[in-house]
């Protein structure tokens, strides 16, 4: 429907303009019926005057006449007339003369002539009498002329007078009829006008109601949690569409909050179950060296009770295991507390020069028991780095290759660790690669994320907390450097670091 185009502030102020469109046409119908009903009265009063006049006009012709002719037969005995009878006669005739011009008043177009012809002939006849009593006392009067004038006066009167009649009756038929039409026109106004208002306000309440329940099974669909219906707003137009376009941006707003809820939801709880599977994998590595720790304890205890002699490798060998246990224990929580510095912010750097080459042989050579466990071997190549200082945090660098160095060795059977050392273009680079078990992409992704393994069964087959790669990562950004991994299933993993030589 073309209303349903509009807003409701212009089908309001559409259906209000055709009310009073309606509302003027009834007023001019019934002023033109008025109109109509005066000219009638006036056409009527005319007519009424008019005849009052013809009767006047000829009464007044009669008598006068009547007096000429008594005048006439007394002048023959020489009787004068005294002057206030000849005044008062003037006065008559100008009397007639009077009413002679108001009837030309009175007259239009279709009676004109009529009265041309009949005030001509009536001004000869009062011209006459006139000269009658002027003369009067001088001497004869000539009677039959006035006679004959008086006679087509009276004829052209009377010819007036029917004409007038005739105009009149055809006025007043006329009028009547206008009168009768305006009525009808009147009727059948104010019948259209009420009929086409309420079909206006139909139309209206119609139109708006459908545009006000699509918006109420769209607001009912959005609080059922249907955020995906959307209100159809090119129905509409105007304040209706504006809202339906509102409800819409508010249900995709919505929808995408909801979508953001739900992702974040998800990832809370996948890290919830990291963190549970990290402090299961927690306790398990804490348990294991404490085990060691304890049992090794307990033996030599035992065997220093028995009094026997002391087996001085046994006692050397189960020393060095429980140094061992107790140096991966202190790794552990030292790995937990510098995460939780981290996150906390609470993490410092200190800068100070040192010896890039002594520092990875250093922490190579201390590591080499690990190279035993899987029975791997070393490749190191550090030339490019020897006799070359940097200006860094020496613990943090210690503690990145320390954690790379371990993944390596970790995943690593019969295999080669290789450690490549260089300070090229004010940048320290090292690189960590294996030949071991590699990674996927989708393990590569997460690997750097803490408290998660590259994979569930990584914990069980190999152990750890999936802590190391996440403070590798940290590390790097708080010395101003990246770290990159190259992987793939079965060929190993390439871990490259790069720090400036320098405070950023």
């Amino acid at each position: 429907m073309i209303t349903a185009r509009l807003g409701l502030q212009a089908r309001l102020y559409l259906a209000s303009a055709s009310i009073l469109l309606l509302f003027a046409f009834n007023v001019a119908t019934h002023l033109w019926g008025s109109y109509a009903r005066s000219e009638s009265v006036l056409a009527y009063r005319n007519a009424t005057e008019a005849t009052a006049l013809v009767q006047s006009i000829q009464q007044g012709l009669t008598t006068e006449h009547q007096r000429v002719q008594v005048l006439a037969a007394l002048r023959e005995t020489n009787a004068p007339i005294r002057s206030t009878q000849r005044d008062q006669a003037n006065a008559e005739l100008t009397a007639i003369s009077d009413q002679l011009r108001g009837l030309g008043g009175l007259s239009d177009v279709q009676t004109e002539a009529a009265f041309r012809d009949f005030y001509k002939v009536s001004s000869d006849l009062l011209n006459e009498w006139a000269r009658f009593y002027q003369n009067y006392n001088n001497g004869a009067v000539p009677t039959r002329l006035t006679a004959a004038i008086y006679d087509a006066s009276v004829d052209k009167l009377r010819l007036l007078a029917d004409k007038q009649s005739a105009v009149a009756l055809e006025r007043s038929t006329v009028i009547d009829n206008t009168i009768q039409l305006t009525d009808r026109i009147t009727i059948i106004a104010f019948i259209s006008s009420i009929t086409i208002t309420l079909i206006l306000i139909l139309t209206l309440i119609r139109s708006t109601n459908a545009s006000l329940f699509r918006l109420r099974v769209g607001v009912e669909r959005f609080g059922a949690g249907d955020l995906t219906h959307r209100i159809d707003e090119n129905r509409d137009a105007g304040e209706i569409a504006n809202l339906a376009q509102t409800f819409n941006e508010m249900s995709a707003s919505l929808q995408t909050a909801m979508s953001d809820l739900n992702e974040a939801r998800a990832d809370a709880e996948a890290a919830n179950e990291a963190k549970s599977m990290f402090l299961a994998n927690v306790s398990h590595e804490l348990r294991t060296p404490l085990n060691a720790i304890i049992g090794y304890s307990e033996m030599l205890q035992d065997e220093l009770s028995d009094g026997g002699a002391i087996n001085r490798d046994q006692h050397h060998h189960d020393l060095t295991t429980i140094i061992f246990s107790g140096r991966q224990l202190l790794t552990l929580i030292n790995d937990i507390l510098d995460l939780s510095k981290i996150e906390t912010g609470k993490m410092s750097v200190s800068y100070e020069p040192f010896n890039v080459a002594g520092l990875v042989v250093q922490v190579c050579d201390a590591l080499s028991p690990l190279l035993a466990q899987n029975n791997n071997r070393l490749d190191l190549n550090i030339a490019a780095a020897k006799d070359i200082d940097i200006d860094s945090d020496a613990a943090k660098v210690q503690q990145i290759l320390t954690n790379l160095f371990s993944n390596a060795c970790k995943f690593t059977k019969n295999g080669t660790i290789t450690v490549d050392a260089s300070v090229e273009n004010e940048r320290f680079t090292l690189s960590v690669s294996d030949s071991g078990i590699g990674m996927t992409e989708e393990q590569q992704a997460k690997v750097f994320q803490a408290f998660v393994q590259a994979d569930s069964k990584t914990s069980v087959n190999y152990g750890g907390t999936g802590l190391g790669l996440a403070i590798v990562s940290n590390f790097c950004d708080m010395l101003g450097g990246t770290v990159a991994l190259t992987s793939s299933p079965g060929e190993g993993s390439r871990f490259d670091v790069s720090l400036p030589v320098g405070p950023v």
